[in-house]
């Protein structure tokens, strides 16, 4: 259990290809709002803020019911279903009618790019199944709206499934909802069942050969500010060894409290032993801890699996359920190191304050908040973003995960998890009105056979992409403990 508690041709393919069957054109109130929910929360992109105009290109109606050109996605018109109704006016729903176009814009081309040999299962895999999890986030917004206009949400049944039809060829219908009428659920965190298994649970949904390269093929790429007189340059390092305990679970308690399988994917910890869905300050502060020092924080990421064979939660919600197969890698280190600022003496670090590093949906939001960072032992000259390393034999691969170090002076956690916090600036300095605190570095290695033989677990829609490595965070050091770390890294030392 990893809750512990704790070869066809395309032509042919295209032709009958269409999502269909039990589990798959679901009814959105059977869906749990975590389902859809961004575990890292990013801004929208700022086209997405203009309401829809008579110029862009028609939402998806003019895509569904009508023949389409050959290998194009086909989706049910959501502003069809709206028509006659006063919420088709709101300027959120128009919002998000043009973002559900956009979606389909980019489902084509992921759908192109998989080239005239894919099969259907790489077709549903790499195009279906992430555009229906996209369209059910969109389409339970605009169900709010209807629902608090009083108007009817069942018009919204059956419409975030889509289907990919050959020219010449009549899209097959949606399957539609046959218990009780369809409500999708408000958006945010919160309780409910579970999704249907997706069927990237068969491993078909990334990620590819392209996702690799050969890190010795990347130049040196990584600058340090240099440390300024008035800086700190100190270290303080935290040994809360690399889950011995096998302490996983598919929470996350910073995004998604009070919810299990709010992540949708696993998670390795360390330090708090007491970290899942359900903690609380309280339970946190009362917990043991894997820390020689007493540390209590909550360490946390997604796992990195072996992509062969079988894992031991293939059958559970966070592992095969959601798309995430293989064996889970027991890091072979773990680092923990609070660094200094580069400009400025750091502060302690409030009781309790939550940050996260990265973005799990980067694949779909865009890279704004991205902050993977991939290398390998004897290469960590060399980082790489978007891309998995293949390392050397006998070379580790490694990530590094780096964390906001300046602080608003006020706010433990804020709505998306970002604004209380903020990144230096690249010569090390904190923007106005924020202080430095020690900035926490994650450093993960792994023992890995060389080539494309591993991935991340990630959402199901985000296929596994290396940009999408992202940590989490709650700072439970005691008072006393996160002092002497203040005064080793202003005073220029090495400790732990």
């Amino acid at each position: 259990m990893i809750r512990d508690r704790h070869r066809r041709r395309r032509r042919p393919v295209l032709r009958a290809l269409a999502l269909g069957g039990a589990g798959v054109g679901l009814v959105l109130a059977s869906m749990t709002p975590a389902a859809w929910a961004d575990e890292t929360p990013s801004p929208a992109p700022a086209s997405a803020s203009a309401p829809a105009s008579a110029s862009a290109e028609p939402e998806a109606g003019a895509r569904s019911a009508v023949r389409r050109e050959a290998g194009r996605v086909s989706c049910p018109s959501v502003a069809e279903r709206l028509n006659g109704l006063g919420s088709a006016a709101d300027p959120a729903v128009r919002r998000d009618l043009a973002l559900l176009d956009r979606q389909i814009a980019q489902a084509d081309r992921r759908l192109a790019g998989l080239g005239s040999r894919a099969t259907a299962g790489q077709i549903r895999a790499f195009v279906l199944n992430p555009l229906r999890l996209q369209r059910q986030a969109v389409v339970g917004r605009v169900a709010d709206v209807l629902r608090r206009a009083g108007e009817d949400v069942t018009v919204l049944r059956g419409v975030t499934t889509c289907t990919v039809a050959e020219a010449g060829q009549e899209p097959s219908p949606s399957p539609t909802a046959t218990g009780p009428a369809a409500s999708p659920s408000p958006t945010g965190d919160g309780g409910g069942a579970s999704p249907s298994p997706s069927p990237t649970a068969t491993g078909a949904g990334g990620p590819s050969p392209d996702d690799f390269v050969d890190i010795r093929r990347v130049r040196p790429n990584v600058n340090t500010p240099a440390v300024r007189r008035g800086g700190s340059r100190g270290t303080f390092v935290s040994r809360c060894g690399r889950n011995e305990q096998g302490h996983h679970n598919s929470d996350n308690v910073i995004v998604a409290p009070g919810v299990t399988n709010g992540a949708h994917h696993v998670h390795d910890y360390v330090g708090n032993l007491d970290t899942s869905g359900l903690s609380t300050n309280e339970s946190l502060q009362a917990a043991g801890t894997t820390c020689a020092n007493g540390d209590r924080s909550a360490h946390y990421w997604p796992v990195l699996r072996l992509r062969r064979g079988q894992g031991s939660d293939a059958g559970e919600p966070g592992g095969g359920l959601d798309g995430n197969v293989g064996r889970i890698l027991r890091p072979a280190s773990v680092t923990l190191t609070l660094r200094g600022n580069a400009t400025a003496k750091v502060v302690a670090m409030p009781a309790f304050l939550r940050v996260i590093t990265g973005d799990a949906k980067s694949f779909t939001n865009g890279t704004t908040n991205a902050n993977a960072r991939w290398t390998c032992t004897g290469f960590e000259n060399r980082q790489l973003t978007d891309k998995y390393p293949i390392c050397p034999r006998g070379s580790q691969v490694v990530r590094l995960l780096r964390f906001q170090s300046c602080w608003d002076g006020r706010n433990t956690d804020s709505a998306n998890h970002r604004t209380h916090v903020a990144f230096t600036a690249a010569d090390g300095s904190c923007p106005e009105g924020f202080q430095a605190v020690p900035a926490l570095e994650q450093r993960v290695a792994y023992d890995v056979p060389p080539g494309p033989v591993f991935a991340l677990d990630s959402f199901p829609e985000q296929l596994h992409k290396p940009v999408t490595d992202h940590g989490d965070f709650i700072n439970v050091m005691p008072d006393t403990l996160m002092r002497q770390a203040v005064a080793c890294i202003n005073s220029g030392r090495r400790c732990g």
